[in-house]
C-alpha cells in the first residue's frame, strides 16, 4: 500500500540523514520563527524517549494544558508524528502543510525530518499550544529538534550504543553528541546510566551550567502506568521529575493529574500484546543491542527463562549480531525476516556473524510465513508463550496495520 505522503516526502529522501541545525533554522526564520510561539520540553536518549514523552504529555494533557507532541518513527503513518492535545494531525492537515512547505524545503536543502520537524512546529504554533514536547530523533547536538529556542527542561533515557555510523563509536562521544541539547540553565533529567555515560553527562552539565538531577525508578506497586514493562519505572521516574520541574517553573501541575496521564498513557509497539489470525503474539519495537537487552530481561521477569519464538527483522545498518547475543537464550529459535521497504539483515549473514547461534537461526522470506512457522513449531507444547515479534519498529508497523485489516 502506497503511502499517502510519499509524493511529498520521497523528494528529499535523497539527503538521507544529514545532521546539522543551519538549514532547518534558516527554513524557521523564512517562515517568521513558528517555533518562537511556544515553550518546550525535550526528551534526549538511546531508548525509552517514546515512553519519557509520552508519560510527559499525557500527564500535561491531564493537567489542562494544551499540549503538542513530535515523536517518530512512526508505525503506520506520518501522523502519528504530530499530536495536538489528544489528538493526531489529520491526513489532510499534514499533507496541505507539507505541500506549502515544498519550495521552502527544496531552497533550504531540507531533509525528510527536517521537513516534517518544520510541518510540526507550524501546526504547534497554529493550534496555539503553550507547551510542546519533542522527542529528538538522532543525537541531539545537531538534531532537528533543538532548533526550538525554550527547552528549559530536559529529559534523558538510557543512553547507548547506537547510530555509530552519526554519533561516534564509543559511549563517550554517543553521550556528548546527545547532551548536546543541554543550555545554560537547563535543568536535565535522568535515571540511573552506564557510569561512563555518567561521568559524561555530569562534565557537560558542569561545563555549561545546566543543572543535572538524578532520579530514581518509580514504585511500581504505588504508581499505575499505562505503558508496560519494569523498564518503564525508569522512564516514569524520568517523566516525572521534567513535570516537577515544569512545576517548579509555575506550570499548574499537581500530582493527581500526573497520576491521572500516566494511567492512562499508551505508547503502541512496546511490549504489546496484539492478536494476529487467532494467535496471541508480543510484539516489541527493541532495535538495537540495549534494548533488546531491557527485552530479555522483561521476558524473563515474566516467565522465566523458558525457550521462545522470535520473528525478528533488522535493518541492515542495525546492530544485528550484538541484538541476537543479547537476546537469544540457548533453547531460543529465531526466524530471521526481511523489513518491507527497508534493507535488512538476512539469516545467512547472521549465521556468518554468529556462529554459536548458527543452529538457533532459521530464514523466512517475510513475516507472514515466519510466524506460521513459529507458530507449526510450538504447537507441541501444552501452553507454549506467545511468539515474539521484534527487531524493528517498521515491521511492527505493518503487523499491527495488517491486525487491523483482518
Amino acid at each position: 500500500m502506497a503511502d499517502p505522503f510519499d509524493d511529498l516526502i520521497e523528494p528529499f529522501n535523497r539527503r538521507g540523514v544529514d545532521l546539522g541545525l543551519d538549514r532547518l533554522q534558516a527554513a524557521l526564520a523564512e517562515l517568521g520563527h513558528p517555533e518562537a510561539s511556544f515553550m518546550a520540553v525535550q526528551v534526549a536518549g538511546t531508548n525509552g524517549k517514546g515512553s519519557i514523552s509520552t508519560f510527559v504529555h499525557a500527564a500535561l494533557q491531564a493537567s489542562g494544558i494544551r499540549t503538542g507532541l513530535y515523536t517518530s518513527p512512526h508505525l503506520l503513518s506520518w501522523c502519528e508524528r504530530i499530536r495536538i492535545g489528544a489528538e493526531l494531525i489529520g491526513e489532510s492537515a499534514l499533507r496541505q502543510r507539507l505541500f506549502d512547505l515544498q519550495d521552502l524545503a527544496k531552497r533550504h536543502l531540507l531533509t525528510p525530518f527536517e521537513l516534517v520537524t518544520a510541518a510540526a512546529f507550524c501546526a504547534f504554533a497554529e493550534a496555539q499550544c503553550p507547551l510542546v514536547v519533542l522527542e529528538v530523533g538522532l543525537g541531539g547536538r545537531l538534531d532537528a529538534t533543538t532548533c526550538h529556542p525554550n527547552r528549559s527542561v530536559v529529559g534523558f533515557g538510557p543512553i547507548g550504543l547506537d547510530h555509530r555510523e552519526f554519533l561516534g563509536s564509543t559511549l563517550a562521544a554517543i553521550t556528548t553528541e546527545k547532551a548536546g541539547v543541554l543550555r545554560p540553565g537547563t535543568v536535565a533529567i535522568s535515571a540511573a546510566q552506564n557510569p561512563e555515560v555518567a561521568e559524561v553527562l555530569e562534565q557537560q552539565a558542569g561545563a555549561i551550567g545546566a543543572e543535572l538531577r538524578w532520579v530514581t525508578p518509580l514504585d511500581l506497586g504505588q504508581w499505575d502506568l499505562g505503558i508496560p514493562g519494569e523498564l518503564q519505572a525508569s522512564n516514569g521516574a524520568v517523566a516525572l521529575g521534567m513535570l516537577q520541574a515544569l512545576k517548579q517553573a509555575g506550570w499548574p501541575i499537581k500530582e493527581a493529574t500526573i497520576r491521572q496521564g500516566f494511567a492512562c498513557a499508551h505508547w503502541p509497539g512496546r511490549l504489546q500484546t496484539i492478536h494476529w489470525r487467532g494467535h496471541s503474539l508480543l510484539v516489541d519495537g527493541a532495535h538495537n543491542p540495549p534494548a533488546a537487552r531491557a527485552l530479555r530481561q522483561e521476558l524473563d521477569n515474566a516467565s522465566g527463562q523458558t525457550a521462545r519464538r522470535f520473528v525478528l527483522g533488522m535493518l541492515a545498518h542495525k546492530q544485528a549480531p550484538e541484538m541476537l547475543r543479547e537476546l537469544l537464550g540457548p533453547d531460543d529459535r529465531a526466524w530471521i525476516v526481511p523489513v518491507p521497504g527497508h534493507p535488512s539483515w538476512n539469516g545467512d549473514s547472521l549465521r556468518q556473524s554468529c556462529p554459536e547461534l548458527a543452529e538457533q537461526l532459521h530464514t523466512s522470506p517475510d513475516w507472514q510465513e515466519a510466524l506460521g512457522q513459529a507458530w507449526a513449531s510450538g504447537a507441541h507444547q501444552s501452553s507454549p508463550e506467545p511468539v515474539v515479534v521484534a527487531g524493528s519498529l517498521y515491521l511492527i508497523g505493518h503487523l499491527i496495520a495488517d491486525t487491523a485489516r483482518e
